[in-house]
């Protein structure tokens, strides 16, 4: 989520960053349609639908900021010491800084269910209720901590070998379906030495986000294709991977509404959802490799840049601005996708306009990273 050490801009990871920062916001926005405080909720076949096309068009959000990671920082580089102590002062402090606020100060609405004491409880392991976002700092910090063990190995890898490496971990983005099917067929989830006591089967060390490392690897490394074989490659691919995404969370909702469930059936219609699932892996690598075609600075990279250089403070921040958003904006009458986008794009342009302006203070790389 950085430039390069050197200081020169990568032009299209700016335009990319914008873009999956308003993705990872258009996917907040959303969430109040099919889920409630309660659990599963939604409120007609309408809603189910905008849920569904929407939502899965822009999953691909947060693997497209783990894609920008390693194409910028993998192999590392500098030294192991410089590594983390570089993470740590653009990752980890504004991290805490935005956790302790979430668990401090009330959000817009909560009136008598803020618990400050037990907030402060529950961020002594994890994020609070009311900062589930900061799941994606805690996953990337995991994948920080690899990246200059397995450094080593990327720089001595032959192409073939990461190829087979990569066709590996494909093969686990069908993890989620398979743990799907064996419910159905055994009436257990496990896999392949999964168990309830043991959650390490034989797929576990080769999946997950460290596979969207190799892959930013492998891009930039040997991937440099012309416009007409990246359309060729990349528009059947995002068409096939968001087929697969919508396709399979539409099948698992329900048939009457209104809908309105435990937690747990939207743990369910979230199967395909799954950020290292097939389809979001297709997309995510289809949009990113679009992206890297746009390496020209256009008459509007300089604003896009100043909004990429505060994209992680924007992050860390929005759920406080979405939420009172959402409030306002559903009181409008509006349809839901008009709904859902103008809240996207107001957070947005409130959380980036803050965010800037924050950027000018001291010390601001505390809070913005």
């Amino acid at each position: 989520m950085e430039s390069p050490s050197a200081g020169r801009r990568i032009v299209f990871l700016d335009y990319l960053r914008v873009a999956a920062c308003f993705m990872v916001i258009f996917v907040h926005s959303i969430e109040p349609f099919y889920l409630d405080a309660d659990g599963t909720y939604i409120a007609s076949a309408g809603d189910a639908l905008w849920v569904t096309l929407l939502d899965s068009a822009a999953r691909c959000a947060v693997p497209l900021f783990v894609l920008t990671s390693s194409y910028l920082l993998f192999p590392v580089a500098g030294g192991t010491e410089r590594f983390f102590r570089r993470r740590f002062t653009k990752v980890v402090v504004p991290f805490l800084f935005w956790a302790i606020l979430y668990a401090v100060v009330p959000m817009w609405g909560s009136g008598g269910e803020f618990d400050l004491g037990g907030n402060l409880r529950h961020l002594l392991l994890n994020f609070t209720d009311n900062a589930g976002h900061l799941w994606f700092v805690y996953m990337l910090l995991g994948v920080y901590i690899a990246m200059p063990i397995i450094s080593p190995w990327a720089e001595r890898v032959s192409k073939r070998s990461e190829r087979i490496f990569l066709a590996a971990w494909a093969f686990t983005t069908l993890v989620p379906f398979l743990h799907r099917a064996a419910l159905t067929i055994y009436g257990r989830a496990e896999i392949w030495g999964e168990a309830g006591w043991n959650e390490f089967g034989t797929l576990y060390y080769i999946s997950g986000f460290i596979g969207y490392v190799v892959a930013g690897h492998y891009i930039r490394k040997y991937v440099d294709w012309s416009w007409r074989r990246t359309l060729a490659v990349c528009l059947p691919m995002f068409a096939a991977g968001y087929a697969l995404t919508a396709g399979i969370f539409w099948q698992f909702i329900p048939a009457e509404f209104p809908v309105d469930d435990s937690i747990d059936l939207a743990i369910e219609m979230e199967t395909s959802w799954r950020f290292c699932s097939t389809g979001v892996a297709m997309t995510a690598i289809a949009v990113f490799l679009l992206f890297k075609k746009f390496s020209r600075a256009a008459w509007f990279y300089p604003a896009v840049r100043r909004i990429s250089e505060v994209s992680y403070g924007i992050y860390l921040m929005h759920i406080f601005v979405l939420t009172a958003a959402f409030d306002i904006i559903s009181g409008w009458g509006m349809a839901t996708p008009w709904t859902i986008l103008t809240t996207a794009a107001a957070t947005f342009a409130v959380c980036a306009t803050a965010a800037r302006m924050l950027s000018y203070l001291p010390g601001s790389k505390y809070i913005l990273g």
